[in-house]
């Protein structure tokens, strides 16, 4: 039924997004900002940093200092190499499918590749990554669901998304893709996971070795 898998990579290959909202809730109190872990998962989860820029401004009427995305990034990546996982599951998956696959995130080149080498994966996905900077709109735009299957050669209409977040459902669903929600991530623990009307996929999993069984049943 599927020419591609697109994997996000955050909160699916990995499980980063908790660390990444607990850095900046942290960041944004030393600026004022006082958030918690369902604004950031409301506005910011699967959305590329101009966004959160963007929110900010829009919310609060705040211009963040020019040195604050370099001051978060960096502590964000310390915080990587000191708690990030791998999901569990996720490597023998991918040494095991069948099907093209690739990654496609929100997070900057940068902060992906650098993700990627710390839980021990970019020997796997190789150049098969594809990142927000690569395109004018990010998620829920289609845009970068649009360029990983343009750039593996996959009709997007035969493309299956793996997302966790909200903005990366709608942008699959506006991509023409079939989407299937990973709801295994640490952020989503205790979270409310029915999803709004517009950001339905068309099933749930939390455990990446029910993958291939679900696959084989499309």
């Amino acid at each position: 039924m599927f020419d591609l898998v697109i994997f996000d990579c955050d909160g699916v290959l990995i499980d980063s997004e908790i660390i990444s909202a607990q850095m900046l809730i942290a960041e944004l109190a030393l600026n004022g900002v006082e958030i918690d872990l369902d604004y950031v998962a409301r506005h910011f989860l699967g959305r590329s940093y101009p966004t959160v820029l963007k929110q900010v401004r829009l919310e609060f009427g705040l211009d963040l200092p020019e040195e604050f995305e370099a001051r978060y990034r960096e502590r964000l990546l310390a915080a990587f190499e000191r708690d990030m996982q791998v999901m569990p599951g996720v490597v023998a998956l991918l040494d095991r499918i069948s099907l093209p696959w690739c990654v496609a995130t929100s997070s900057s080149r940068p902060r992906a590749e650098r993700s990627l080498e710390i839980a021990g994966l970019t020997g796997r996905v190789g150049p098969r990554l594809y990142t927000a900077s690569q395109v004018q709109n990010g998620k829920p735009a289609p845009d970068l669901f649009f360029l990983a299957a343009q750039e593996m050669g996959a009709d997007p209409a035969r493309c299956l998304v793996i997302e966790d977040s909200l903005n990366g459902i709608r942008a699959g669903l506006a991509a023409g893709m079939e989407v299937w929600r990973f709801t295994g991530g640490s952020h989503l623990a205790g979270q409310d996971l029915i999803p709004p009307e517009d950001a339905r996929p068309a099933l749930s999993f939390d455990d990446f070795s029910q993958f291939e069984t679900l696959l084989a049943g499309r």
